[in-house]
């Protein structure tokens, strides 16, 4: 289990206030389960997850703690081809890109160097420099 600072509880205080919301339990049991739950996760997952543990939240609450972790870069957004939002903490993650298996919904996480160095190259000859990006291959398991 990932044990979460009280300065990045703290941002996330900043953040949530920042934006007009009250700091409640409920928001930061979004938050902890977020954090405490390295994987890809969407909004109704989450809520069972607290839900299991006997904790009641509402979904608007999910979504829009979801919306807040996202924009102030807590959390990544992950939309598949399903149309399904996920989300995953970026606490402790490395940069990392994804490969979809459209078979199982597996989401397997990667790193390659060569692929980062080729992009930023492509946007650096094209007079730019990448801020962001989403890289997701979708993919289907080699029969041998």
């Amino acid at each position: 289990m990932i044990k979460i600072s009280k300065k990045y509880i703290s941002s996330f205080k900043d953040a949530l206030k920042n934006e007009g919301m009250s700091f409640t339990n409920q928001r930061l049991l979004i938050f902890k389960t977020l954090f405490e739950n390295n994987g890809h996760y969407d909004c109704d997952e989450i809520i069972k997850m607290i839900n299991s543990s006997g904790k009641k939240i509402s979904r608007a609450t999910a979504y829009r703690t979801l919306d807040i972790l996202v924009k102030y870069n807590f959390a990544r957004k992950l939309v598949l081809d399903d149309g399904i939002s996920r989300y995953e903490n970026k606490y402790s993650l490395e940069h990392h890109d994804h490969m979809i298996d459209i078979e199982t919904g597996d989401i397997i996480e990667f790193f390659n160097e060569d692929i980062e160095k080729m992009q930023d190259k492509i946007a650096y000859d094209k007079g730019y420099r990448i801020v962001k990006h989403v890289h997701q291959l979708f993919v289907k398991k080699i029969q041998k």
